[in-house]
């Protein structure tokens, strides 16, 4: 759909736009599409989805890309920046009939220049196991549909694992697999192994091993797409119903939930450190999440329609002038240790002493910049900067707040929370990054800021009044969370004993009080008006609408608008005639693809020379 606004310049289509780093170049000659290059008519068809693996070719073509248009799957060796391959001649195509593929996924681990494994979800339910390189088809899950009748809406390798895999349906349900079982030829029987609320986890009853391991049912309506944290511990969860939910992968326990401003939640993804998850949905807005403090910190506004995926640019995600205060010179294992043994006020303050001594001194302090982009129905794409006054906000908005429940204005935990930011590329795809940090993060809900300086990193940011709510996120329990998702997960689901295993788990008595509490509200109710008093009658008669107003809103779950800091998009563009369904970041460029077909290569600044462009040609995109 074309974005509305009027005039010749809004609806022109950009091939280059211009960020701090420098400008972003759409390079024409390498775009891939279906051969004969037509656009696609795609009224009725499931979103056209990109997947790339690195399988280590000596001869420097190593990345391969797949991509689903219609009834079609191509498979080619993908070259970035450089000429595309020959569209005429894929390594693989694949036309199905009766059902179109919605998604696929790649095994990182198996993947060589002679061989890959491929995983391909269908619009009838089914999961097929390909080799394209081979031109083999290994397996064919669910192919009588007993399993799920469903849609597939995303599917996912378990990380680490070369034969585990999770697959989710419009259903609400995900299935977890294992390449080598079979799944049966009758309807498989469940048995409850975990619940909480609104999910459950129940194990597949069979006297021989066979699909489904595990299946999850998650929310109201269909879950649209899963991400698992960079350490595959954790696994974050968008559904229709509105909710972000946020697991312990092994021990299946719920550790947080968000709800969206209105509407159903659509993509999700984590930080390069799995600090950070970010959503986007059917509200227009990309939502950001804290994981350890379990609560919304900001929102971006920028988009003109459903926000159809989020993504995390790892290149340039950074921390610059990475000065650490003396104490913390160590290992990242007496980093971590030192944060465990200094969750309490006594080493705050010690440390924050140390930090103020250190700011006084004008040194500068550690700058910390998250870079994500999204890609919409409205066909933008929005790129969007996530800094030091968006993730320590306290400091220019103490002026115009009172600190009740929190400690003092000279309150040290913020100093935490700078300090413990400081690990955001040393701690990458690390197996202790969510586990271990998690404390020492909690700390810094809502508290007063430090003596930062006055001087912090550009950012697009329009900062609303601070959330009333922040001193209030019970530490205890984002704490607790953390330390009972610890446990190992391959052996827990691969072993006999695996039952009993989660047996012995049991939810946290404040983790329920509180779903108890938030659950109680119509599902994407989004905006409460007076409207609305109706349905806040219908759900507590005993309550006024406007204190149901109040609970609905005002809660960690789904903050008010002026509550949170409100993002302004660093980039906002149209680039294409079609919604969009594909963002992804690579290190010499970033990928989108649109509904028609066509899989776009932005090279990034200074990776392409001008001469292999058409500058003349292009119009120029520029910060507005």
């Amino acid at each position: 759909m074309a974005a509305e606004g009027g005039g010749k310049e809004t609806n022109e289509i950009k091939t280059q736009f211009t960020t701090r780093e420098g400008v972003y170049k759409l390079l024409t000659h390498s775009e891939y599409s279906r051969p004969n290059r037509v656009p696609f008519n795609s009224q009725g068809s499931n979103p056209v989805k990109v997947s790339f693996v690195n399988v280590n070719d000596q001869s420097g073509n190593g990345d391969r890309i797949c991509f689903n248009v219609g009834r079609e799957l191509y498979f080619y060796i993908y070259k970035g920046v450089r000429k595309a391959a020959d569209l005429s001649k894929p390594v693989d195509k694949r036309i199905y009939k009766g059902t179109q593929p919605t998604c696929h996924d790649f095994n990182p681990l198996t993947a060589t220049a002679e061989s890959v494994s491929l995983l391909v979800g269908f619009s009838a339910g089914q999961v097929q196991l390909i080799d394209p390189i081979k031109k083999e088809t290994s397996k064919l899950f669910n192919e009588e549909r007993l399993i799920d009748k469903s849609r597939v809406t995303c599917l996912r390798w378990v990380p680490g694992s070369e034969s585990l895999f999770l697959v989710a349906h419009s259903s609400g349900s995900m299935y977890l697999y294992n390449v080598e079982n079979t799944c049966g030829t009758t309807a498989p029987h469940y048995q409850l192994l975990r619940q909480g609320d609104n999910y459950a986890v129940h194990t597949c009853k069979s006297k021989s091993a066979r699909n489904p391991l595990l299946r999850w049912t998650v929310g109201e309506g269909a879950l649209n797409e899963f991400a698992f944290s960079p350490d595959g511990k954790f696994l974050a969860c968008a559904s229709q119903d509105g909710f972000l939910r946020v697991f312990g992968f092994d021990a299946a326990e719920l550790h947080g939930t968000m709800k969206s401003y209105f509407g159903g939640l659509l993509c999700v993804c984590w930080s390069p450190d799995g600090r950070y998850i970010v959503a986007g949905g059917e509200d227009d807005l990309v939502t950001v999440w804290s994981f350890s403090d379990c609560r919304v910190i900001a929102r971006g506004q920028g988009h003109k329609s459903w926000v159809s995926v989020v993504a995390f640019d790892h290149c340039t995600t950074s921390v610059e002038d990475g000065d650490l205060p003396a104490e913390f010179s160590g290992s990242d294992e007496d980093f971590h240790e030192q944060i465990h043994m200094g969750a309490g006020r006594e080493r705050a303050n010690s440390s924050h002493s140390r930090l103020s001594k250190r700011n006084s001194t004008e040194s500068r302090p550690v700058s910390v910049t998250y870079r994500f982009g999204s890609v919409g129905q409205d066909t933008q794409l929005c790129l969007w900067d996530l800094t030091e006054d968006i993730l320590f906000p306290h400091l220019p908005l103490s002026r115009t707040r009172t600190h009740t429940n929190v400690m003092s204005a000279t309150s040290p935990t913020a100093t935490g929370q700078t300090v413990t930011t400081v690990s955001i590329t040393s701690t990458t795809n690390s197996s202790g990054t969510n586990t271990k940090d998690n404390v020492s993060n909690s700390s810094a809900t809502g508290n007063p800021a430090n003596s930062l300086p006055d001087t912090l990193p550009r950012s697009n940011s329009l900062p609303q009044a601070t959330n009333p709510a922040g001193g209030s996120t019970p530490n205890s329990h984002t704490g607790s969370s953390c330390s009972s998702n610890s446990s190992k997960g391959n052996s827990i689901i691969e072993s006999s004993f695996i039952a009993n295993k989660f047996a012995t788990l049991s939810l946290h008595d404040s983790r329920k009080e509180r779903h108890e509490k938030d659950h109680k509200r119509n599902h994407s109710m989004g905006h409460i008006s007076s409207k609305s008093s109706d349905k806040l009658n219908q759900l507590s008669s005993s309550r006024t609408a406007k204190a149901e107003a109040a609970k609905t809103l005002g809660t960690t779950l789904c903050p008010r608008m002026e509550e949170v800091p409100l993002l302004e998009p660093l980039v906002c563009k149209k680039i294409a005639h079609e919604r969009l369904t594909v963002l992804i970041f690579l290190e010499d460029c970033l990928v989108t693809a649109c509904q028609e077909g066509f899989i776009c290569t932005w090279a990034r600044p200074g990776k392409v020379g001008l001469s292999q462009n058409n500058p003349a040609n292009s119009p120029s995109g520029t910060v507005v």
